[in-house]
């Protein structure tokens, strides 16, 4: 059986018409491509064809419209995302937000509201570095935001698998994760 994680929706707002481009590197920092596997949890299939959205703080913590876009997933369940490794920002820890539509159609019903953690110690890693470290948001660590403890409670696993590209990094990083949608299960 294939487990998701718990929707979490607390201060979390998607744009009524989010860019439609999944390359978001228009901020300063550490590139990072971002894998999102997205499973149909009634049947541990790939759920192709539907609008991933993904929204996240600048280096130094702030939130605008800029680090946000949507693409669809391919036949195999996967969209991929360019952008930069996200700040912490004041709201929690290290996470990236995303959202899950039923279709390609950015109107169709959200299935999946929620947060895309990171462990501390890559976000302790890439804070020393320009221009993170000019953030001045207090520093929330994974074990202190409930919305961590929640998503990562019962077998479900909401961190992003991080690794480096080169061994000289900040190069950049890549990172995969698997979400797992209930299609039925439409937000409201």
């Amino acid at each position: 059986m294939l487990a998701f994680y718990p929707p979490i929706s607390s201060a979390l707002t998607t744009l009524p018409t989010p860019p439609w481009f999944r390359t978001l590197l228009m901020d300063n920092g550490v590139a990072f491509t971002l894998d999102i596997t997205v499973m149909d949890v009634t049947t541990c299939e790939p759920f192709s064809n539907a609008m991933v959205e993904l929204w996240s703080a600048n280096a130094t913590g702030f939130y605008g419209d800029f680090l946000r876009g949507a693409y669809t997933t391919a036949w195999n369940g996967i969209a991929e995302f360019q952008t930069i490794f996200p700040g912490y920002a004041s709201d929690g820890a290290n996470h990236m937000n995303i959202a899950v539509h039923q279709t390609s159609d950015i109107s169709s019903p959200i299935i999946h509201t929620g947060e895309l953690f990171f462990t501390d110690p890559w976000t302790n890693i890439i804070a020393m570095s320009t221009p993170y470290n000019e953030n001045t948001n207090a520093r929330i660590m994974d074990a202190q935001d409930p919305d961590y403890v929640m998503a990562n409670s019962n077998g479900s696993n909401a961190i992003i698998s991080v690794l480096s590209i080169q061994d000289d990094w900040p190069t950049g990083i890549i990172g995969t994760i698997t979400v797992g949608v209930d299609p039925s299960n439409v937000a409201v």
